[in-house]
């Protein structure tokens, strides 16, 4: 009986599964065909029922909706964009504000920082001040025409008025023809400024400065030349080495193909010769003295402020402050002598010295005029060489000799310094 019954409990639970199984698929074939596109489709079976209509319009405007975010998106992500770049500015500011705080600190305790010496014979001091940093608030449109001329930071700069309007034309036509890009006549009146743009002389016109103008547009030569100073101020505090030039100049050579660049100041020389240029012990007798009658002391001619090359550095400016100060405090001084003193006196008691380092340069790459006409028309050997400049420094007779130079170093006419005397007449 036991094993009927349990027989029959299955066959039971065998018709229910069977019928659940009939009544699934009959359900599935009718939601088959009330939802043909699927129970979860959004569209609905009947296309033109009133619903349909509604989703329609609903979707027009979803459309619409979703441009206009689109719109907005793009609006917020340029807003952002230029956001982020003014960030990016800022950071950069900040970064050459810090970079100038570091340089500076730097700059301070550089020489107190304690350092191991090497072995004998290896050990080298500190040689190149490092640069300041840029600071283009100071002229913008100076900095505008430098960016567009100098190149590697580095360009030639004349100061002229009309007064040295025919050298001028010597001076820029030299360059020119050695092929010198990046050079900048910095006019004081306007007459040159005319002159300038009739012969596709690149220039600078100051702005207005009562003190400055009147020099400029009235004085002579070393009235001119002590304007420099204040002047080229600007050109370093905008991070542009210069190599100040009179216009009483001759090029030859490209200069900056023969710079070292290794001190703050590199000048040519008055000095004739290397003693003279480059320096030597002279002995000071006074018999009076008795066993203690000689004195050595060490002579260097000075260097010739109308042609160095200065780097945009801390010590530079600083001898263009000092130098523009005494000027103006001593309106009789002559800016070379005062040039000179500021390189070369030392600290003492009631004075604190300039520490900025110097280079002469090569007396016969960067020669004066007494180097030209009183030994190396005369040396055989001598004339063979082609120096990068001559500067007629020497001689009141600037620019016949100035023509002459030209005659026999590019045109190569053998005679051309033949009829000039040594010294002025």
């Amino acid at each position: 009986m036991a094993g009927r019954r349990e027989k029959y409990g299955q066959s039971i639970r065998g018709s229910r599964i069977a019928a659940a199984i009939a009544i699934g698929v009959l359900l599935g074939c009718v939601f088959a065909f009330l939802y043909p596109n699927g129970f979860f489709s959004p569209d609905p079976p009947h296309p033109l029922s009133k619903s349909n209509l509604q989703v329609g319009s609903s979707n027009c405007e979803s459309t619409e909706r979703v441009n206009m975010l689109n719109s907005e998106n793009r609006k917020l992500s340029e807003k952002n964009a230029e956001l982020q770049r003014q960030v990016r500015e800022l950071n950069q500011k900040l970064q050459v504000a810090a970079q100038g705080n570091g340089r500076a600190q730097e700059q301070l305790v550089v020489s107190s920082q304690p350092q191991k010496a090497g072995p004998f014979g290896t050990v080298k001091s500190l040689r190149t001040n490092p640069p300041v940093v840029p600071d283009e608030s100071v002229n913008p449109r100076l900095a505008k025409i430098l960016a567009e001329i100098a190149v590697s930071k580095e360009v030639i700069v004349a100061l002229a008025n009309s007064n040295v309007r025919s050298m001028l034309e010597v001076w820029f036509n030299s360059i020119k023809k050695v092929g010198i890009p990046n050079y900048l006549v910095v006019a004081l009146d306007d007459a040159i400024v005319d002159f300038c743009k009739e012969n596709d002389v690149p220039f600078y016109k100051r702005d207005p400065d009562d003190n400055v103008d009147f020099i400029g547009k009235n004085g002579g030569n070393h009235a001119v030349s002590g304007l420099k100073f204040r002047i080229l101020r600007e050109f370093l505090q905008l991070g542009y080495s210069v190599l100040l030039s009179d216009v009483d100049i001759v090029y030859l050579q490209n200069p900056f193909d023969h710079l070292y660049r290794d001190s703050d100041v590199e000048s040519m020389s008055d000095g004739h010769n290397n003693m003279t240029a480059y320096g030597y012990n002279d002995v000071f007798d006074e018999p009076s003295m008795g066993w203690a009658r000689y004195a050595h002391t060490m002579r260097i001619w000075v260097y010739n402020s109308g042609f160095f090359y200065i780097r945009p550095t801390i010590p530079s400016i600083e001898l263009l402050d000092r130098v523009a100060d005494r000027l103006t405090k001593q309106p009789n001084s002559w800016d070379q002598a005062v040039f000179n003193e500021e390189l070369a006196f030392p600290s003492h008691p009631g004075y604190v010295g300039l520490y900025a380092s110097r280079r002469t340069m090569d007396i016969y790459l960067f020669m004066n005029s007494k180097v030209l006409f009183k030994t190396v028309r005369k040396d055989a050997n001598l004339k063979k060489l082609k120096p990068v400049i001559v500067h007629v420094n020497y001689h009141p007779d600037k620019f016949p000799r100035m023509k002459a130079v030209v005659e026999y170093y590019v045109n190569g006419k053998q005679d051309a310094l033949d009829a000039f005397p040594d010294g002025s007449e």
